[in-house]
């Protein structure tokens, strides 16, 4: 159970303080020790996981790697194994980060995104923005061409994007209803609207909602296509 800097041994000795001791120097080193550059995770991060859970629930500091290992679960790790035995730490975490997304912390949007991962749809919430300048790339099922798909401040629309012109020939999308949403989709938007999250959950419409190609003016499902293509093999 070896940690970033293959030790297997300071981890429990750090995690054994955290418990008596909510301190920022003992979380700072698990966090350096634990998860790398914040997309890469050790046997210690997972072997971590179920004392980090036991404590986020009133430490907001274990709250933070707990969610990044969950994150990265689906990452290269080599040890896939591990990620199956944590099964229960996670099931509890869910209940963990419900609460606090109830709470309506000004942070809204790390915990959402955690709470995806713990749903397994790591793609989400690896890309998920907050809608102020969201930009999704998705090729046209029906033609290939590579389409842009703006949610944000910049507007709501399907574009192809030039190189010189920025993005053109723009098409209106197509937001789903909250009545058509389903699976994890719904599952997200109904969480935002449940906890005020007007803007996010307006984004979540859209992202889930229908698309049309530029080129050949085909539509399509903006999240099937995107999660076709970007979703890890697990």
């Amino acid at each position: 159970m070896y940690d970033c800097y293959g030790d297997v041994d300071r981890v429990p000795e750090l995690l054994a303080r955290a418990e008596r001791e909510d301190e920022a120097e003992v979380w700072d080193e698990l966090g350096h020790r634990l998860i790398l550059e914040g997309d890469m995770v050790f046997p210690a991060s997972f072997a971590a996981l179920p004392c980090l859970v036991s404590l986020a629930s009133r430490s907001a500091r274990a709250r933070g790697p707990a969610g990044a290992i969950v994150r990265c679960a689906a990452g290269d790790h080599d040890c896939d194994d591990l990620p199956a035995s944590c099964a229960e730490a996670i099931a509890e975490f869910r209940s963990v980060l419900n609460h606090h997304l109830r709470s309506r912390p000004d942070d809204y949007l790390t915990p959402f995104r955690d709470s995806i991962a713990v749903e397994g749809h790591y793609h989400w919430s690896a890309v998920l923005g907050d809608f102020s300048d969201d930009f999704y790339q998705v090729a046209s099922p029906h033609c290939a061409v590579e389409v842009t798909i703006a949610i944000g401040g910049y507007g709501r629309y399907s574009a192809v994007r030039d190189w010189d012109l920025g993005d053109v020939d723009r098409r209106d999308p197509r937001p789903v209803s909250p009545e058509g949403l389903s699976g994890i989709g719904r599952w997200m938007h109904e969480t935002a609207v449940r906890d005020g999250e007007v803007v996010l959950a307006d984004g979540i419409a859209h992202l889930f909602g229908r698309a049309e190609c530029p080129r050949c003016a085909g539509v399509f499902n903006i999240a099937d296509e995107y999660a076709s293509s970007n979703r890890p093999l697990m």
